[in-house]
């Protein structure tokens, strides 16, 4: 008789989504991938649109492929993805529409339009949340100024996994964790917050009930139950946020407080907190707070990550020069360190294209040493990495009084050992590198407490720590990051 019990976690990314199998026999829990596939925006019309019907039958693929593999072992599901979009169905169920994707146009001038009605500061005060052009609020803001039939018709508005979990059940509500996201929700009630909605003549009576991670959806029914063809196959929320689950999913141990960095395109760096802090310091210091997976709060700050980086490889990629990723991290072992100190958020790296000359022109604008090679363009990239991990940890520290003497780095970057090593160097933290696969752990594990297979997070934890190999980077004390770091400041105040 096989005891292995099997739980699935979906995870759609901008890039591609998996489903993913969680077997765990006991004491450990292995992640086998049982189906990939792409993702990525469809213009229409000038617009940017989302495939989310095309995704939702990968899904069933990989679902009737776990099906296929695990039978009788399979116990549950659970649905992560990207922020903030979010489809319409009409009063009879019905998507209305191609979801939008969160970069396209119409949500420019929304921003300014908002704060003419509400403050920024009372929209910060309310929700915790920083006001970028990619939130929820203001594309719905948009779709009402531009009278669109989709917001007028709809009778519910989901996010992307809870519309997957719509059409596995037949089930609607909104998972809190991504509803967090959306500048929407009220920090000290956890419910929508329909009076600053309603300032703004954004209907409300789309807005569903809110469900916490590990609610009982529902079975799978109906024709996807055919497809897949299984039985009794429960789904349940998890974080549906994937930054949820991904933090979820870090291996801390032993009840020590450490900052997160989820690292990948983006770099979230933050901590977990039992209470918002939406006073103005943390909005001028530009951190968002989050809903956790306990009832707690994600405060971070959102940082430009290894995408500056990848811009590098692509244009070098346009120029014949095709380097993966292990190799420009090699090159960048073999520069001269702190040729310049970079801002990474700094606005000319936000913009798509030619990368390596932005490099160059922010070095030369800030009268600084200008890169000679590749080799010393990379490295001057994850020095300022490195530097704004520590300008970031110092400014958690300050709001939450805590040590924070280790950080817990996870997801895809955790590859890139040369820029962990500058991590613990600059910040001079423990670094723990590792799982890659951190929100899909953490998906995992919510459905496992769900299951009361789990009794707690650090129950959860404990398990990914024992399940994935880890890799540990202690600092190496240098004054010259203190002195690479105080020129990073210098310059930045320089520069107003």
């Amino acid at each position: 008789m096989n005891s292995k019990k099997v739980y699935l976690a979906v995870d759609l990314g901008a890039e591609s989504g998996r489903v993913l199998a969680g077997e765990f026999d006991g004491q450990h829990l292995l992640l086998n991938i049982v189906h990939s596939f792409p993702n990525g925006p469809i213009n229409l019309n000038g617009s940017i649109h989302w495939n989310t019907v095309g995704l939702y039958e990968q899904i069933l693929i990989g679902l009737a492929k776990a099906q296929t593999e695990y039978g009788n072992s399979l116990v549950s599901l659970g649905v992560d993805s990207w922020g903030l979009d979010y489809g319409h169905l009409d009063a009879q169920g019905n998507l209305l529409g191609l979801p939008y994707h969160y970069r396209d146009s119409r949500t420019g001038p929304m921003i300014e339009k908002i704060n003419a009605i509400v403050s920024k500061d009372e929209a910060y005060a309310r929700t915790g949340i920083q006001p970028l052009f990619i939130n929820t609020l203001f594309q719905l803001m948009a779709e009402k100024e531009q009278g669109q039939a989709c917001l007028n018709q709809s009778d519910h508005l989901l996010f992307t996994p809870d519309m997957i979990n719509f059409w596995l059940t037949g089930q609607k509500g909104n998972e809190i964790t991504m509803a967090s996201t959306s500048q929407m929700l009220n920090q000290q009630t956890r419910k929508w917050d329909k009076e600053f909605l309603e300032k703004l003549a954004i209907p409300t009576d789309m807005l569903g009930e809110l469900w916490e991670p590990g609610h009982h959806v529902g079975a799978v029914i109906g024709g996807a139950q055919e497809k897949i063809g299984c039985q009794n196959l429960s789904v349940y929320t998890v974080g549906s946020h994937d930054t949820a689950s991904a933090v979820a999913g870090v291996p801390a141990t032993g009840g020590q407080d450490f900052a997160y960095l989820s690292s990948g395109t983006w770099s979230l760096m933050g901590i977990e907190l039992p209470h918002p802090l939406c006073d103005q310091e943390s909005a001028d210091l530009g951190f968002t707070n989050e809903f956790g997976i306990r009832h707690d709060i994600r405060y971070l700050k959102n940082i430009s990550g290894l995408w500056i980086v990848q811009e590098c490889r692509r244009h070098w990629q346009s120029q014949g020069d095709d380097f993966d990723y292990g190799q420009l991290t090699s090159m960048a072992r073999e520069a001269t360190s702190f040729q310049a100190e970079v801002d990474v958020d700094d606005s000319i790296f936000s913009t798509i294209g030619r990368m390596p000359e932005k490099i160059s022109d922010y070095c030369r604008k800030t009268g600084q040493s200008v890169p000679q090679s590749k080799n010393e363009t990379v490295r001057t990239a994850l020095e300022g990495l490195a530097l704004k991990y520590r300008e970031v940890l110092q400014n958690l520290k300050y709001k939450s009084a805590k040590s924070l003497e280790t950080i817990h780095i996870v997801g895809g970057g955790t590859q890139n050992e040369l820029l962990n090593q500058m991590t613990a160097d600059s910040t001079g933290c423990e670094v723990i590198a590792g799982p890659i696969e951190a929100t899909s752990a953490g998906n995992l594990i919510t459905q496992m407490m769900a299951d009361k297979e789990l009794g707690s997070l650090e129950q959860g934890r404990e398990l990914i720590a024992q399940s994935f190999e880890l890799k540990r980077y202690e600092p190496n004390k240098s004054s010259s990051w203190d002195e690479a770091y105080g020129h990073m400041l210098e310059i930045r105040k320089s520069e107003g």
